[in-house]
Order: structure tokens, then sequence, then C-alpha cells
């Protein structure tokens, strides 16, 4: 005597339960990577001149990029060293980071903070950044200080070119000191 049981699952998966779990292609733990770029095209394996551009350090980078939309996620923070062309640095940091491939677009989450080499300082908790525009921008609040002309200035709303020379504010208050024969 044989017995047969046939079992269909009818339940329907919502929420969390419905996402299909994802893994990344390579992951990288202590990660530090400079890029460097050269004055002239490299002809041959003969030993050329380069200049670090920037360097990029994080505990976790996750590869995702097999996949139809692709990006490189540093789910533990990064930092990113930035040299301009007299080696002057930069520092940019956040807590989390997604760099996405195809579109060349970065997205920084959590305490982002932008030092730059002649010590202004913009801080907010999510900056995207245009790569191909040489870009950044948010929606968020943001404080951007610029001891230049010695002024602190809070807003919702941001961009600028990646010097923070061409600066873009939105809805802002703020600080700025003046000199007794300075105008306003």
């Amino acid at each position: 005597m044989a017995m047969l049981f046939s079992c269909k699952d009818n339940y329907k998966r919502v929420g969390d339960e419905a996402q299909k779990v994802v893994y990344p292609q390579g992951v990288a733990k202590d990660l530090v990577f400079t890029y460097t770029e050269t004055q002239e095209p490299v002809k041959n394996a003969e030993a050329t001149v380069t200049k670090v551009q920037a360097v990029l350090t994080a505990a976790v980078m996750e590869d995702y990029d097999n996949l139809s939309f692709p990006r490189n996620v540093f789910p533990k923070g990064l930092q990113v060293d930035i040299y301009d062309e007299k080696n002057k640095k930069s520092v940019i940091t956040a807590d989390y980071g997604i760099s996405y491939t195809s579109t060349k677009l970065i997205s920084l989450h959590g305490n982002v903070v932008i030092n730059t080499y002649d010590g202004k300082q913009f801080k907010t908790p999510q900056l995207y950044y245009d790569q191909i525009n040489k870009w950044i921008f948010t929606q968020e609040k943001f404080e951007f200080v610029n001891p230049e002309d010695e002024s602190v200035m809070l807003g919702t709303g941001f961009d600028s070119d990646e010097k923070l020379t061409k600066v873009n504010a939105h809805k802002t208050t703020g600080v700025k000191t003046f000199k007794d024969n300075e105008e306003l």
C-alpha cells in the first residue's frame, strides 16, 4: 500500500519576507584603494610617472557589479582623501556609502563630513556626488563653515562644485563676521 501526499504553498509573502536575498559577488575587507593618473597615456610596460588623485579607505566594500544596476556598497563607512593639482588634501567621511557604477553617482549617508585643505567644513546626514559633472548636492539639512569669510551657514538643500567654490545654498540662516571697514 502506498500513500502519496502533495503540498502546495499558497502563502503570499509580503514585506521583508517577499524580498529576494542578494549577495555580493565579492567582499573586500580593510580596503585601501589608491587612484592614480598619468599625464600621458601609458603605451608599454615601462615605468611612468603617476600622480595620486585619491585614496579610498573602508572597513568593508561589497561588490554588486554583477547586478542589472551595478554598485559598490560601503556598509561600515568610508574615508576618501582627495589630492588637488598642488597635492593639497581634502577629506570626505561618511558612515555608509554606495557608488553606482553605471550612473557614476555616489550616495553618502550618516555623518557626512567634508574637510577641505583650506579649512572649509561641510556637514550633512546625506550627500550625493555626480562624478560626471563633478557636483555635490543634498536636500537635507547642512552646516557649512568657511573660515575665509568667517561665516557659518545652516540650511536645508545645498549644491556646489566639488571644491566648494560655487555654492548654491537653499533655505538658509547663518552668521558672518564683518570687520569695521568692510561694507555690507
